[in-house]
């Protein structure tokens, strides 16, 4: 079971990228899916969440910039940025609560994206 992140790279700021990390292995259904963000020297920070049924929450610093979506039958979650700003620039990390047994839960994250915005 692993989580496979990708869309990451280098930008502009003003300028907007689509991440996207699919879960993959023998997994029974997938719970709440989430972005997390690590810039230099900062601690790992949520960016967003999404529920099976699509219901997302962000960060404050996030609403209206970034949107948080999946595609429950390719097990894979989105996340759009745009008016990408330097301080934008971090690791991205997909999360998830995986369900590999009828109601046994478990977390895992991704290994990580690079974004990275110049001013």
């Amino acid at each position: 079971v692993q989580l496979q992140a990708s869309g990451g790279g280098l930008v502009q700021a003003g300028g907007s990228l689509r991440l996207s990390c699919a879960a993959s292995g023998n997994i029974f259904s997938i719970n709440i899916m989430r972005w997390y963000r690590q810039g230099p020297g900062n601690q790992r920070d949520l960016v967003a969440s999404v529920t099976r049924g699509g219901s997302p929450n962000y960060a404050d610093s996030m609403k209206g910039r970034f949107t948080i979506s999946r595609d429950n039958a390719k097990n894979t979650v989105y996340l759009q940025m745009n008016s990408l700003k330097p301080d934008d620039t971090a690791v991205y990390y997909c999360n998830a609560d995986l369900e590999l047994r009828a109601g046994i839960l478990e977390n895992y994250w991704g290994q990580g994206t690079l974004v990275t915005v110049s001013s």
